[in-house]
């Protein structure tokens, strides 16, 4: 038996990189989606893989971006796994994870289409608009959930703890209920989030990018 993994997403300065790693989290996640206000430079993201250290897995995401431009961003980033949104082809993704671990975000209506992942990849299931603070029906979702698949979606302190009873991901990753604004985490959530879920139970080991 292994605990929950858990992962504080759209960080974009060192200071929270640091706040999150010192919180007990094991991965940040660093966005560089186009579209994103949580948006960071490869500059920023490297100050901030620097600032953590080999302990806390880095995460890049990227929505529709060429391979090239995700595989200099992650040598530029110090990324140690990145994570992949958007409708790319089963192609990209494998290629992709002959140089790094990937998270291969879906929506619940893509859960069929995309398990098992090919070697490599792990699989994210995420709400329909990322980062929205809108939870899944976890629920629905008991009899087709994968085995070792992470969670987002609209999770937080208060209800993080029910998310891994209900579906048992092997990590949990939260965005917008962390903050206190877009960006800009807020130290005491992200603490509670962490310990919320520290103390919700154990998975059995799953694979996890590092």
């Amino acid at each position: 038996m292994t605990r929950v993994q858990v992962k504080v997403c759209g960080t974009t300065s060192v200071h929270d990189a640091v706040l999150a790693a010192e919180a007990g989290a094991d991965a940040i996640g660093l966005v560089f989606a186009p579209v994103s206000k949580r948006r960071v430079d490869a500059a920023t993201a490297r100050a901030a893989s620097l600032a953590v250290g080999v302990g806390v897995a880095r995460v890049g995401v990227f929505l529709d971006q060429g391979l090239d431009e995700v595989l200099r961003t992650a040598e530029a980033a110090r990324l140690s796994a990145v994570q992949i949104h958007g409708p790319v082809s089963s192609l990209y993704v494998e290629t992709l994870a002959r140089y790094h671990p990937v998270l291969r975000a879906v929506r619940p209506q893509d859960l069929a289409e995309a398990s098992p992942p090919p070697v490599g990849v792990t699989l994210l299931l995420d709400a329909p608009t990322p980062g929205g603070g809108v939870p899944l029906d976890w629920a629905a979702l008991q009899s087709v959930f994968p085995a070792g698949a992470w969670l987002a979606g609209g999770l937080g302190p208060e209800n993080v703890a029910e998310a891994i009873r209900v579906l048992r991901p092997a990590a949990v990753d939260a965005v917008s209920r962390l903050e206190v604004s877009a960006g800009v985490k807020d130290p005491e959530r992200v603490r509670a989030f962490v310990r919320a879920a520290r103390q919700a139970g154990l998975v059995d080991p799953q694979s996890y990018p590092q």
